[in-house]
């Protein structure tokens, strides 16, 4: 089982490793000045290449890509040239040991700093991560309760027009876009029905009063986004636990339930629903890193205050290190997650270990 875990944490670092250089590369060859960008395309020549050479993009690409792998890493090494240590403007770090005229710190990864607001880009994730957090976890919630229960029913209640029903609903769950769904059901419940929902069209988790007694916490601003979100993986927890239930409904074990006098409601939830959970429970747990990614469209319609505004605003900018963090974060979570749910698979069923 160590051999298993230790295998999967490398494969890990493998596929993060890739992602960084995928998102370095693809960042550095488009078009578009961003030191012109911050001063203005009538800037003086000399203010550019001052502001080039304090970004390191006089550099060669190969020399960039290696000092951003150097500040994303850990564990780093920095030179210590007439007393001018670049880690000095880290939050926390430790210095492990030094080589020479090079430290070697330990220091959490360094995503550097935004262009256009001078902030850094850690400390930019940080405020907006949560935001997304909390909108992935909702609409998975979401997705999950009233994907059950109405799986449940459908397969329960097994006629021609519950199939139907059940049907369409994962029809247009499954093919409807994410940035069409949130448009439309931002201008349905937020615009044309707002005098019977009480709900707008955009909004974050937290509003500001106008009174002037500061902001407090609006929860039905996460509403729609999370309705919105949350309608893709509702389809497939439909689609998934009717089939599953229907296919344990036949087992054996079932019939004897059955047999033994147990009420329909107690053979249902009791004993077939929990088998049935299974292959729900994995989609699931891939649907939530989805969403984690997801969720770009969704909040940039409903102006929710997550990653996926920083993204699209970075793009208008050509921000790239909040775009490349951005990126680097959802990839992050995504191998994770990814590597959390292989390691309880392993835990759960041998069987899928490879010695």
């Amino acid at each position: 089982m160590t051999s298993y875990i230790i295998r999967k944490i490398l494969y890990g670092l493998a596929v993060l490793w890739g992602v960084v250089t995928l998102v370095f590369f693809l960042f550095n060859i488009v078009p578009g000045d961003p030191v012109r960008m911050m001063l203005g395309q009538r800037a003086d020549e000399a203010d550019v290449q001052a502001i080039r050479e304090e970004l390191g993009l006089n550099q060669s690409v190969f020399k960039q890509y290696t000092d951003y792998l150097n500040d994303l890493s850990p564990i780093s090494f920095y030179e210590n040239e007439n007393g001018e240590r670049k880690y000095d403007n880290f939050k926390s770090y430790c210095v492990l040991a030094k080589i020479g005229d090079v430290d070697v710190v330990l220091k959490t990864p360094y995503l550097r700093y935004s262009y256009q607001s001078k902030r850094s880009v850690g400390t930019i994730l940080s405020e907006a991560f949560p935001n997304t957090l909390i909108l992935a976890f909702v609409a998975i919630t979401f997705a999950l309760v009233l994907g059950v229960f109405i799986g449940v029913l459908a397969a329960v209640v097994n006629t021609d027009f519950v199939n139907k029903l059940t049907l369409f609903i994962t029809t247009i769950g499954m093919s409807l876009p994410s940035f069409f769904a949130a448009i439309l059901v931002a201008w349905l419940f937020g615009y044309v029905w707002e005098s019977f929902t009480g709900l707008s069209m955009t909004g974050n988790l937290y509003s500001v009063d106008d009174y002037g007694n500061g902001a407090y916490l609006d929860l039905k601003n996460l509403i729609l986004p999370a309705f919105t979100l949350g309608l893709r993986p509702l389809a497939v927890v439909v689609e998934l636990t009717r089939t599953s239930l229907l296919e344990a409904m036949s087992m054996d074990y079932i019939r004897t339930a059955r047999a033994k006098g147990l009420k329909q409601w107690r053979v249902v939830t009791v004993h077939a629903l929990r088998n049935a959970m299974t292959p729900v429970v994995t989609a699931i747990s891939g649907w939530f890193a989805s969403l984690l990614a997801g969720a770009v469209f969704v909040e940039y319609v409903f102006d929710w205050k997550g990653i996926g505004v920083i993204i699209v605003d970075a793009l208008d900018t050509f921000d790239f290190p909040v775009i490349m963090g951005a990126v680097l974060l959802i990839g992050f979570m995504l191998i994770i997650i990814n590597i959390v749910v292989d390691i309880i698979y392993g835990i759960l069923d041998p069987r899928v270990r490879v010695y």
